[in-house]
């Protein structure tokens, strides 16, 4: 659950649920390898580089119910912030501000939307949400990736973290929205966890499409299709594998937001956080066991010098428009809770107990909730020190649920020592965290590798952060074994 741009319009209501609103714009909550063959131009690509494409030219993309496109010298960010064809807002704060940005890519960009009734994305004066972009580069290696975005971001999230990279390997890449943005998204649909159930409908949707318009623009479709993703993200690769595995090859699930209607989910280890955190900070004879509520709520040893910036960020947030997706009756007439609230006041988040919570709150979880009957070959990457999805309520636990599924031959696993739920934060923690981007790409390579039989990964380990490398070496590099 990466900081979530805020929604530029408010969204519509949800029918039965209150209307008022008032919560911050930052909320913690990302398809990806296809077989390296050798990179081969697009057939027939008309139209003047950096210009409108002819209509005649174009791939149609199947269900839209608008799509523009244009050819443009550069695919890249290095390209498209320029030439307006994405938007950084969508990407601030994911990535390390010293990561290079490949380019040399030139191709076909697709923006679009499918028919929708939400309109909380604003990009291009749409106002229209279930939008996407699908680039198509000039070389392609045969592959596709797809991918949905972390928090509640909009469908240039992923452009640093993973359409960059995998544009320059060749990948065609496609990302969605995933049908509702910004803090209330929640506001979207009928019922308690429509908008989450919404976001993995978007994936297939995109997913569909997107074999289809690779398939028209180079004429045969692709080898390999992939998914990865970043959080919210990540959670919809593990869902897309276990739900609709005949659409991918593979993924790489960079932590993703465990969901599971008998826990642990973010809503069984956020409230002790509310709770204990500013006991902790305040110092005094209640500190140490605060401090070992928050220890006992999955919050990692080490990671209390991120405590600060994550309960003033995510977590006090996070826990109010999620459990507002889930159980909005909690707190009667408010919306989404009341920031900040001491424990005892009515309708506090701090004080929210998911497990005595009535039956169709935790009927309105198992909506989305995963199970880990994966059916194609996953790669899971989690930070230790993740302070806001802690990795021993997250993917430790999902991890255990592919093995007891009978599925964790199709399972690596991979704990990023020193690793933090947002890379950002290696800039201002450079001598205690390590960026998993490389680590992201490792994985990326070693499903490759995986998938195309020249190699398995790695057994599941903690990936150990050397001791005498230099920030910009591990910016670079992460060896999964």
């Amino acid at each position: 659950m990466s900081p979530a741009r805020t929604a530029s319009a408010p969204p519509r209501a949800r029918p039965g649920r209150r209307a008022a609103l008032g919560v911050r714009s930052l909320v913690g909550a990302c398809a990806l390898v296809v077989a390296s063959v050798a990179a081969v131009p697009a057939a027939g690509a008309e139209g003047t580089p950096g210009g409108r494409c002819p209509g005649s030219a174009l791939p149609h993309v199947p269900g839209a119910a608008h799509q523009q496109a244009d050819c443009l010298d550069e695919l890249t960010t290095a390209g498209t912030v320029a030439s307006g064809h994405t938007d950084p807002a969508d990407f601030a704060g994911l990535t390390p501000k010293d990561l290079p940005t490949p380019s040399g890519v030139p191709g076909i960009q697709i923006d679009g939307y499918f028919p929708d009734t939400s309109a909380t994305n604003t990009n291009h004066g749409w106002n229209h949400d279930a939008q996407f972009v699908i680039r198509l580069p000039d070389h392609w290696n045969g592959g596709l990736v797809v991918s949905g975005t972390p928090a509640n971001r909009e469908q240039y999230a992923n452009d640093r973290a993973i359409s960059d990279w995998v544009l320059s390997r060749g990948y065609a890449f496609a990302a969605t929205d995933k049908g509702n943005t910004g803090p209330a998204f929640y506001r979207d649909g009928r019922r308690p966890g429509d908008a989450v159930t919404e976001w993995n409908k978007r994936v297939t949707q995109l997913t569909r499409a997107a074999r289809a318009v690779v398939a028209q623009r180079y004429h045969r479709p692709p080898v390999r299709t992939l998914a990865t993703g970043l959080s919210n993200g990540g959670y919809l690769v593990r869902w897309q594998l276990e739900n609709h595995p005949e659409l991918y090859d593979g993924g790489v699930d960079w932590e993703g937001t465990l969901w599971r209607s008998d826990g642990p989910n973010p809503l069984t280890f956020l409230p002790p956080a509310l709770r204990a955190y500013p006991v902790y900070a305040a110092g005094g004879a209640g500190a140490e066991d605060a401090w070992k509520t928050m220890r006992k709520a999955g919050y990692p040893a080490g990671s209390e010098f991120l405590w600060p910036y994550h309960h003033r960020v995510y977590w006090d947030l996070t826990q109010r428009i999620y459990r507002e997706e889930a159980d909005p009756d909690f707190d009667g007439a408010t919306e989404a809770g009341t920031p900040y609230c001491a424990p005892g006041t009515p309708g506090c988040d701090a004080d929210y107990d998911y497990a005595t919570r009535p039956p169709a709150v935790h009927r309105a979880v198992d909506r989305i909730a995963l199970t880990g009957r994966i059916g194609k070959p996953l790669i899971i990457l989690h930070g230790t020190l993740d302070a806001l999805l802690p990795i021993s309520k997250d993917s430790d636990v999902y991890a255990s649920m592919v093995h007891q599924a009978g599925r964790g031959a199709l399972l690596r696993y991979y704990r990023i020592e020193d690793g933090t739920h947002v890379d950002s934060l290696v800039d201002a923690h450079p001598d205690k965290l390590r960026p998993i981007i490389p680590c992201h790409r490792s994985a990326f390579a070693a499903l490759e590798q995986w998938l195309t039989g020249k190699g398995r990964p790695p057994a599941d380990h903690t990936v150990q952060r050397p001791a005498d490398a230099d920030p910009a070496t591990l910016l670079t590099s992460c060896p999964l074994d």
